[in-house]
């Protein structure tokens, strides 16, 4: 009797079948070269170590790095592009891009739908001001936060802890401004702190490529990982229309508006935030947009926040702005 596909094999099986749309979507600095998808390592970089078959002979879909002897298909791909912590994630990702319903649960009943959950979300938060969102930012230093892109849930079920908390809720949408997700961090509400409960920050929907935009951005665009990082330095610079790419996977996959010709890339200072803000510069001078990299003193530029102040952090980031044709005014 023929065993059934696991759910993973069939999802396995579809992104094969759409291999060259994969890699152009989560290996953007690669290339096509004959019957493969040529790459310089998992993180996307130009170079040709890394080979994707895209058609026969030989399974389409199937990987190899030459340089590190890893393997796998493009569901093993797109969990490490995406930095999905499971297995599901990974899946919900690549249903996504395939424009697949979710499973039924395995209880009966309707099927999950994450684009609803995300909509529902949303819908189900209020303005940040005031309450323990805006006191969780402040108490970071971050005193620029009012943008549409975030708000408050006052009482967000997180269920690995099973119970309900308040959570500061962010917008992950694209360029045309619409909703793909949504990025929650769970709050304590009496320390003005991450809530103790493990993950204390999840993201729902599609956001790999995706961002948490605040401004509209000009000719000029600043683009970091986490949100409290790019809030920093809009504190510090207030002109400085801003992106969070929420990850550094993903920051190496974000893709500039229409419109902007600078790029302002803020990277973690880590070897991971070197390697994804070296991978977004690439593909900016390949199709002709500037690119500045700036890397914060310590971890983050939160982290520097908290340490120099934002009149310091202000001094030292002022310059660069305005060199990239951002106004002073309100720094």
């Amino acid at each position: 009797m023929p065993r059934t596909p696991s759910p993973a094999a069939g999802i396995a099986a579809a992104l094969a079948s759409r291999a060259e749309e994969v890699c152009r979507r989560y290996l953007p600095g690669g290339k096509k070269q004959g019957r493969y998808w040529v790459a310089g390592d998992l993180e996307g970089s130009p170079g040709r170590s890394l080979f994707v078959r895209l058609k026969p002979p030989g399974a389409p879909g199937k990987w190899t790095d030459a340089a590190t002897g890893e393997h796998g298909d493009l569901l093993d791909l797109i969990r490490h592009r995406s930095a999905a912590p499971t297995l599901r994630a990974a899946m919900d990702e690549a249903r996504a891009f395939l424009a697949l319903p979710a499973p039924p649960p395995a209880g009966g009943g309707p099927p999950y739908d994450a684009r609803e959950a995300v909509r529902r979300i949303w819908q189900g938060c209020r303005p940040l001001d005031g309450g323990p969102g805006e006191a969780y930012l402040r108490a970071r230093g971050i005193t620029r936060f009012r943008f549409p892109s975030l708000r408050f849930h006052p009482a967000l079920y997180h269920r690995e802890a099973g119970r309900r908390l308040p959570a500061l809720v962010a917008a992950v949408t694209d360029t045309e401004g619409a909703l793909h997700g949504v990025h929650r961090t769970w709050i304590d509400p009496g320390a003005s702190a991450k809530a103790g409960v493990l993950p204390s920050r999840k993201a729902l929907g599609r956001v790999f490529g995706y961002a948490v935009r605040f401004g509209a951005p000009g000719a000029t665009l600043l683009v970091g990982e986490g949100i409290e990082t790019v809030l920093s330095i809009v504190t510090a610079a207030p002109r400085v229309p801003a992106a969070a790419a929420l990850s550094a996977g993903s920051l190496g996959a974000f893709v500039p508006p229409e419109g902007v010709s600078c790029l302002i890339v803020a990277r973690d200072n880590d070897p991971e935030g070197e390697r994804s803000a070296g991978r977004l510069a690439a593909r900016c001078a390949r199709t002709g947009i500037s690119a500045r990299i700036i890397v914060s003193e310590r971890g983050d530029f939160n982290d520097d926040l908290a340490v120099l102040g934002a009149a310091v952090l202000a001094a030292r980031l002022t310059p660069l702005f305005r060199l990239a044709g951002v106004g002073e005014e309100g720094v």
